[in-house]
């Protein structure tokens, strides 16, 4: 019996051979779906653009950022050019995906939670909207700062699909089910102060006798004497590690050594955006409930700006809001619940970056990964070797 009864009678003949750019090609297909596998559910590499994490991650730092920790996300907008994020190479407003096809946010099992202190990668929450001539800025503060129509006459507005939206990195501060609060720079969570990072930085007032404080040695601690200042003889402004501000006090020449806290809320646009009811700054904030999936919390006019993101944008309801009565999805509401957990991110540059203080929460659909290690590092026109293979912690 011919067990082999489905095959090409075509034994005797012998096998053709692949041209060398028929081998060339299948080489290719097979290593772009395999590294398209590994970024999308593995790991991917990402690069540090802006010093909102010094001294933690500095500018140029090249990262690997772990899909696996939290659970790879299944790609929302799955019809993408390859190893492309939302723009096409060398263009600056074509597309690199299709929406034609949209899944809904699902997420494979992972090793752990997003935990506090964990410095993640996310996508943008206010990146849903993009003034492409102004990239780098949120749109939404564009249209607080200078109104709508002033933003749209001058910039092509586009929306974006969650995965597709900027890549952020910060430190997670606070997860879902905390309360947050901001005292003179100090964060505290559920009313206990929260560890500072020993690389993290933040704006110190520096007096002195009158004596100018020595070029080389800031030099030397990486801190620089052009950043801020000096706003007279005998008074300067840097930005300083802890570490850093233990030695500058340490200075004879230095009488006084204290972290610069804004005064003006005025001056300060600060999440909720709402200076009717809270008159926070970015060192003065909350406290703060951080929604958690499955709670139900009570809305009204003095606490929807904290939610009106997450019920409209977010999870996706018609919220609308006329004469103080809220409506969710056509029918009266005084209460909402949560179908989402939500985090609180901060940048270790605590006074420059701008991260959730000035936008709000980030959903659990927007979580990328976590931030792994550096894998090369350079600055200052050199290799950085002592940052190279480091674990961020």
């Amino acid at each position: 019996m011919n067990l082999a009864f489905w095959k090409k009678n075509n034994e005797g003949q012998p096998k053709k051979k692949k041209s060398a750019v028929r081998e060339w090609f299948d080489a290719a297909i097979f290593a772009i779906i395999a590294a398209t596998l590994i970024r999308t559910f593995i790991f991917e590499a990402y690069t540090i653009p802006t010093p909102s994490m010094e001294k933690t991650l500095l500018v140029n730092d090249f990262l690997f950022v772990s899909k696996i920790s939290y659970g790879p996300r299944i790609p929302m907008t799955p019809l993408a050019v390859p190893f492309t994020h939302h723009t096409l190479p060398f263009t600056k407003y074509s597309k690199a995906y299709s929406e034609a096809v949209h899944w809904k946010y699902r997420r494979l099992p992972g090793f752990s939670d997003v935990k506090r202190y964990d410095v993640v990668v996310f996508n943008f929450p206010e990146g849903d909207t993009v003034a492409l001539e102004n990239q780098d800025q949120s749109y939404y503060q564009m249209v607080r700062a200078f109104g709508r129509d002033a933003v749209w006459e001058q910039n092509h507005v586009i929306s974006r699909p969650v995965d597709k939206r900027e890549n952020y990195i910060k430190r997670c501060m606070g997860v879902a089910g905390d309360t947050l609060s901001i005292k003179e720079g100090v964060v505290f969570i559920n009313g206990q102060q929260a560890p500072i990072p020993s690389e993290s930085e933040r704006r110190y007032w520096v007096t002195t006798t009158g004596d100018a404080l020595n070029p080389s040695r800031l030099d030397e601690m990486d801190i620089d004497p052009g950043t801020d200042g000096p706003y007279d003889s005998a008074k300067y402004r840097y930005n300083l590690t802890p570490s850093a501000a233990a030695t500058l006090k340490s200075w004879p020449v230095v009488t006084n050594l204290a972290p610069f806290v804004n005064p003006a809320p005025e001056e300060v646009a600060v999440f909720p955006h709402d200076t009717a009811h809270y008159h926070w700054t970015e060192h003065n904030f909350g406290p703060m409930y951080i929604p958690k999936k499955g709670v139900t919390v009570k809305i009204d006019a003095t606490n929807i700006a904290f939610y009106d993101r997450i019920i409209s944008v977010y999870e996706g309801n018609k919220l609308e809001i006329k004469n103080g009565q809220i409506a969710i999805n056509g029918k009266p509401a005084d209460s909402y619940t949560f179908k989402m957990n939500y985090y609180w991110m901060m940048g270790d540059n605590r006074d420059n970056s701008l991260d959730s203080r000035y936008w709000g929460f980030v959903p659990e659909d927007h979580i990328v990964g976590k931030a792994w290690l550096i894998w090369m590092s350079y600055g200052k026109g050199s290799i950085r070797w002592s940052r190279l293979f480091r674990t961020i912690k």
